[in-house]
């Protein structure tokens, strides 16, 4: 380890340029990483929120929610079966508040089910954020399809479906919206396995979660950035290390013939990589929790510390990785035949 700090502060300047760089990348990862959780929550934190377990939607709606269609008497035979298993539906749709503005809302009705809202007949239970837009409880809501008036009864945290506010409503008035006298989905928890009829198609909660296009849209674009962003981390070691083991031909072969082991050799390396990555990573989270914090509500953004913790590990692996193998030439170098290639 002394030896590769003495090499660090010889050639201080070098080695700042990769930190800078393994810095730049690693915090452009966590903002991303956070972006992408925080659109994962805004999208499907209704789904996301319930235990694990098993969503059921009909087998001819072609694994899309909004055509799935559950007959009563398989869905009565299920939640028979099942222990806490609920029956619910979701629709997009808007409500207009006292002064006619429209908002958009995720509608959401379910059976009893202590994993949903249930709600009376003409009352309302709105997502937190409604209420920053001027709505609070005993407002008067109307939508265009429903003959009444919704009275909203209070607000929960943190539920939304495809970036919009969860609203709970009662089944009859949803039936009465929606001309439906189905439930799109149910859901059972717990990880048994189903032995449901052959008209319904089971998927477990990530299963699920893919169903939804945007869902799946979004993240899949933003871990693949993520992944692409890791890769590169880890092709900079290993370009990086290669240059200078190029470079230090001479030294190597001088230090071998003396009885320098290659392993002592490799265990440099790795020690240089550890600090470079850990110093540049401790300044990454450090920020990335501060912008965390400091982020506007509106931002759907969320980096967890284990979040923060579990990519770090991956930047340490893949460095590793790749200046490991640009090391292979280390173990490939004769003394004799490396002092004269090059001066020291």
């Amino acid at each position: 380890m002394n030896m590769a700090w003495k090499e660090m502060k010889r050639n201080k300047g070098r080695f700042l340029i990769l930190g800078s760089i393994v810095f730049l990348v690693s915090l452009l990862t966590f903002i991303i990483s956070g972006l992408a959780n925080g659109l994962s929550e805004d999208n499907a934190a209704l789904i996301k929120d319930l235990p694990n377990g098993l969503f059921f939607m009909a087998k001819d709606s072609d694994q899309t929610m909004n055509l799935s269609r559950i007959n009563n008497s398989v869905q009565d035979h299920l939640l028979k079966k099942q222990n806490n298993a609920v029956a619910f539906s979701i629709q997009m749709g808007f409500l207009r508040d006292h002064e006619a503005k429209q908002r958009s809302v995720a509608f959401v009705t379910s059976t009893e089910s202590k994993w949903f809202v249930n709600v009376k007949k003409g009352e309302i239970v709105l997502d937190r954020s409604m209420s920053e837009k001027g709505i609070k409880i005993g407002d008067t809501l109307t939508n265009n399809q429903y003959s009444g008036k919704f009275i909203v009864k209070g607000f929960v945290d943190k539920k939304k479906f495809s970036h919009a506010p969860v609203a709970y409503i009662n089944l009859e008035d949803y039936k009465e919206m929606y001309r439906v006298n189905e439930m799109q989905l149910i859901f059972t928890p717990g990880e048994t396995t189903s032995e449901s009829s052959g008209e319904l198609e089971w998927f477990t909660k990530k299963q699920f979660l893919n169903t939804i296009s945007s869902y799946k849209a979004e993240q899949t674009s933003l871990n693949m950035i993520i992944w692409f962003l890791v890769v590169i981390s880890g092709m900079l070691f290993g370009i990086f290390f290669y240059m200078m083991n190029v470079q230090k031909i001479g030294l190597y072969g001088i230090l071998k013939a003396i009885g320098v082991k290659t392993r002592t050799l490799f265990s440099i390396m790795w020690t240089q990589m550890i600090m470079i990555t850990i110093m540049a990573l401790t300044i990454s989270i450090t920020l990335s929790q501060v912008f965390n914090m400091l982020a506007p509500k509106e931002m759907p953004f969320s980096l967890t510390i284990e979040t923060s913790v579990q990519l770090s590990l991956i930047f340490l692996l893949i460095g590793f990785i790749g200046a490991t193998i640009s090391g292979i030439q280390i173990k490939k170098i004769e003394p004799l035949q490396a002092i004269q290639q090059g001066e020291v």
